[in-house]
């Protein structure tokens, strides 16, 4: 149950970078910038990408919750009381799109060009930015859900899930012409 539950409440993090490119486009968030000869981020950074991406995230998990509170369980599968549970949507989808920006910086400074593979950095970017900023205001619901007890299973899940969920949502990115890389 808890690999569920940690699936689950994961969800607003898995949709925001989907969405960042379907919402993407327009003024970059590093502005053009270079920051020692390169580009801090890139044009694939954008303010668009960012809040529609990061809002498609809270807009699922605000989804979750009512359907949690229909199912008549929203203490299994909410995020907790009511204003914990928009700032924990807030965070995880938030920290998911400035994982992935994060991300784009750290790929910058190696010298990798905009869309050039880097293997584990791809995949867990984002993940890494919604536990992260999660943390930082929620460490106890992070604890609770993710590492007390047989919640690490769903830490575990996550990460198997993630590389998966990832590697075909960029393939059907791909092959639909969303996204110039299958990676």
């Amino acid at each position: 149950m808890a690999v569920l539950v940690g699936l689950w409440v994961f969800v607003p993090a898995l949709l925001p970078n989907p969405a960042a490119v379907i919402f993407g486009g327009g003024r970059p968030v590093d502005f053009g910038r270079t920051w020692k000869g390169k580009r801090i981020l890139g044009d694939g950074k954008t303010w668009r990408g960012l809040f529609g991406g990061a809002f498609a995230g809270v807009a699922i998990g605000l989804i979750q919750i009512g359907i949690a509170h229909l199912a008549g369980s929203p203490d299994l599968w909410g995020f907790g009381p009511l204003w914990s549970n928009v700032g924990i949507l807030f965070t995880l989808s938030f920290g998911a799109v400035l994982g992935d920006m994060g991300g784009s910086v750290i790929k910058r400074r190696m010298g990798k060009e905009r869309g050039a593979e880097m293997p584990v950095l791809d995949q867990y970017d984002f993940l890494i930015g919604a536990f992260l900023l999660t943390a930082l205001f929620y460490s106890d619901w992070i604890y609770s859900t993710y590492i007390e007890g047989w919640n690490i299973l769903a830490l575990i899940f996550l990460l198997l899930v993630t590389y998966i969920l990832h590697r075909a949502v960029n393939i059907i990115g791909y092959k639909a012409g969303v996204k110039n890389e299958p990676w």
